[in-house]
């Protein structure tokens, strides 16, 4: 099914979070906590480049008292995740991307898992599949461009296909003695499953034969038809798409409900991401006082999602020099935050969410220390 619009409406909730609470917390187990997680947000979500889940794992069995929120796994915000007791660490980014060929005290990412292992410390990443997500990051950063209604720039596909296979092969047969030579063939084919209709062509009585098969599984049933030159003759093979998630996918594209000034935006995004200064890049023929209706939008580093859209202004964390010339180059105005500047602050609103999901069984904390690398001076 194809996404339909989501419309959005920012609201203010005020939620005091104070530690007296913590001692009416129970635990989780981690395997629980982890199956948990993955309803809140599936993995399946997640790019296929990107390394997600349970990155570093304590010897079992391991329970969960405190998880810590952060969106960068640095030295100084493991050491504040060890002062707060933390059992798990949730970072948004995964601290281990590349493989790891030994783990010694050299670089800061190997004394990471070494000071998380001896502590018996879990960390978890989400990463991408918080950004597909429709609860996720790229909804949150919508929220702050005013009311609007938005869809995603590329859907997410459903983890499974809608049927068993890869592949739906679909052929006549004319008389009852070949049906039954065909089914009894078919049969003998691993991950193949087989329905039958009657059908009428040309006059002619017919049993349409409609089989899912796997990719390994196509290539026998091919061989298979290859033998009759009548089936062969009359044979469709479809290759099978996943159907698209609904609000769920990477990016947003966001038209508000009256237009407003690029002046008047830059002000909304800079008040919700609680910055004093963006990047900004006029697009050719733009002014401060251009209308903006349509905005896309991709936390983070947004070029290859961004690219080819059509829209007034492009809100991101960080694009290439040349990605950034191109869109001006089409009158498009483009605001950078920083990387991490446009994901950090989704953090308080997924410690509400995920306290709501798991039903405050254990006591959620954002990190005090987590910051963007990059300052303005």
């Amino acid at each position: 099914m194809l996404s339909s619009p989501v419309r959005l409406i920012p609201r203010t909730i005020r939620l005091v979070h104070s530690p007296i609470c913590n001692f009416s917390r129970s635990f989780m187990d981690l395997k629980v906590l982890l199956s948990s997680l993955n309803d809140f947000a599936s993995l399946s979500l997640a790019e296929s480049w990107d390394n997600v889940g349970l990155l570093v794992e304590p010897s079992p069995p391991h329970t969960v008292h405190t998880l810590f929120l952060t969106n960068d796994l640095t030295e100084e915000v493991m050491e504040e995740a060890l002062q707060k007791k933390a059992d798990l660490i949730l970072s948004y980014h995964p601290p281990i991307f590349r493989p790891l060929k030994h783990i010694t005290w050299k670089t800061w990412k190997e004394r990471l898992v070494i000071r998380a292992l001896e502590n018996r410390v879990g960390i978890y990443s989400p990463h991408t599949a918080y950004d597909a997500a429709p609860q996720g990051v790229n909804s949150w950063l919508a929220k702050g461009l005013g009311v609007c209604t938005s869809r995603p720039i590329h859907p997410s596909k459903a983890p499974n296909y809608p049927t068993a296979g890869t592949h739906r092969v679909e052929f006549s047969v004319n008389c009852t003695e070949d049906l039954d030579k065909v089914i009894s063939a078919v049969k003998e084919i691993a991950d193949v499953s087989i329905t039958s209709f009657p059908t009428r062509t040309d006059d002619e009585e017919q049993t349409r034969i409609s089989l899912n098969c796997s990719q390994e599984a196509l290539i026998q049933v091919v061989a298979f038809l290859c033998q009759s030159r009548q089936f062969y003759q009359k044979t469709e093979i479809l290759s099978l798409e996943k159907p698209l998630l609904l609000h769920t996918g990477m990016g947003r594209l966001c038209t508000l409900d009256e237009s407003v000034s690029l002046a008047t935006m830059i002000e909304r995004i800079k008040r919700h991401l609680k910055l004093s200064h963006v990047r900004l890049a006029l697009g050719v023929g733009r002014t401060l006082e251009s209308p903006v209706k349509v905005v896309a939008l991709c936390a983070g580093s947004g070029s290859t999602v961004l690219q080819g859209m059509e829209a007034d202004l492009y809100l991101t964390g960080e694009m290439s020099h040349h990605d950034v010339l191109d869109a001006a180059s089409q009158g498009i105005n483009v605001i950078l935050c920083e990387h991490s500047n446009t994901e950090r602050g989704f953090l308080s609103d997924l410690r509400d969410m995920l306290g709501a999901h798991l039903e405050n069984k254990i006591n959620i904390i954002l990190s005090e220390t987590d910051r963007d690398p990059l300052h303005v001076v």
